[in-house]
């Protein structure tokens, strides 16, 4: 089963302060989530109660599944926010959520950029090239969905999740 880390999210100048939400990590967990602090507050698994966030606070792997929690759970702008944060800006993980989440908020531009920049590290990183093939239909380039597609056949075969969604959102596009 996935772990999930309590997550903190950080401040930094220039950006709003958002709450995050956290996960009490594995089975035994206090079961507090930052979504029960009040407003600015995040929740502390150390002092395990609800504390104002400190630059910080956060490693990388925390921040990014910080901002893919936040990315699946809809809230783009707060991702953005925390993943920004991260101090390895190569990371392929932050850059392909910074691209979705950039994507999901109408920034599809951007998106695309921070996909290509996840692939120039990582060409076999699959789940960006499922996230760039729907980018693609976004703007209506079927074409380069289908690139992609193509691409995650020959590292992953048509039986990975990646393929069988991108294959799926290609299919809809298609009816559409």
């Amino acid at each position: 089963m996935r772990r999930r880390l309590l997550v903190q999210v950080l401040t930094i100048a220039a950006l709003p302060l958002f709450v995050a939400p956290a996960f009490a990590a594995g089975e035994g967990g206090s079961g507090q989530t930052t979504t029960q602090c009040k407003k600015d507050e995040v929740w502390d698994k150390k002092k395990n109660k609800c504390v104002k966030p400190q630059y910080g606070m956060l490693d990388d792997d925390s921040i990014y599944e910080a901002g893919h929690d936040l990315a699946m759970a809809g809230r783009y702008d707060e991702a953005i926010s925390v993943l920004t944060l991260a101090a390895n800006k190569q990371d392929p993980r932050i850059l392909n959520y910074l691209g979705y989440s950039h994507r999901h908020s109408g920034r599809v531009t951007v998106g695309l950029g921070y996909y290509e920049e996840a692939l120039r590290i990582d060409p076999n990183y699959t789940l960006v090239r499922e996230y760039l093939g729907e980018a693609h239909l976004q703007i209506g380039d079927l074409a380069g969905a289908q690139e992609q597609l193509k691409e995650i056949e020959k590292r992953t075969g048509t039986g990975s999740r990646e393929y069988g969604m991108l294959s799926e959102q290609i299919d809809h596009f298609l009816r559409s």
